[in-house]
């Protein structure tokens, strides 16, 4: 009789584990402006696109990409820990934010866009007490956003956030992590 015993301890085992594991699910946080305020001041919200999820710096570890639009992106940089940078405006020759934050939109509608991007620490990734480092990418001009890998280099692959840009043309570009910053690379077409 010691076959239903046994069975019975493996159920009750295996529902342990699936409750453990659906607790941990749980106590992760919602990408929310609640959140996104925790994270990086009262002058961001969010702009109703998804948040994304990938290694973008390849340590092994989930980061966060989220879409948002930030009144004023240097105005909470030392309070809540995170670096504004501009990748776009630096591949054109000039990337200093203190003075691109000022530069007009294209579409005014869309000054302030920002993509907030945290790199996840330890078990508990993007959403830990202490990310290992959160940077604010200003002046993209981005109407969707996506992560996908991107091949650099012969055998390098990296996680990188691709952009549909804003624009007749219908570009698209690319940002990515290359060990110490974030870079961007216009493409050509279109990510249909």
């Amino acid at each position: 009789m010691m076959f239903p015993r046994f069975v019975s301890l493996l159920v009750a085992s295996g529902l342990g584990l699936a409750f453990t594991a659906s607790a941990q699910q749980a106590s992760e946080p919602v990408v929310d402006n609640a959140f996104v305020e925790q994270q990086f001041g009262s002058n961001c919200k969010l702009i109703g696109m998804p948040s994304l999820r990938g290694d973008l710096d390849g340590d092994g570890v989930e980061d966060l990409v989220i879409p948002a639009h930030c009144n004023s992106p240097l105005m909470d940089q030392a309070e809540n820990s995170y670096v504004v940078i501009d990748p776009y405006n630096t591949f054109f020759g000039y990337g200093n934010p203190k003075v691109t934050t000022a530069f007009v939109a294209d579409d005014p509608q869309r000054r302030g866009f920002s993509l907030l991007v945290i790199h996840g620490a330890g078990p508990d990734a993007w959403h830990a007490a202490v990310p290992k480092a959160k940077f604010m990418l200003v002046n993209i001009p981005f109407r969707d956003v996506r992560v996908r890998k991107l091949q650099v280099k012969k055998k390098v692959v990296h996680m990188a956030i691709y952009v549909a840009e804003t624009g007749g043309d219908s570009m698209t570009s690319v940002v990515y992590w290359d060990g110490k910053k974030y870079r961007y690379d216009p493409m050509g077409s279109s990510m249909e």
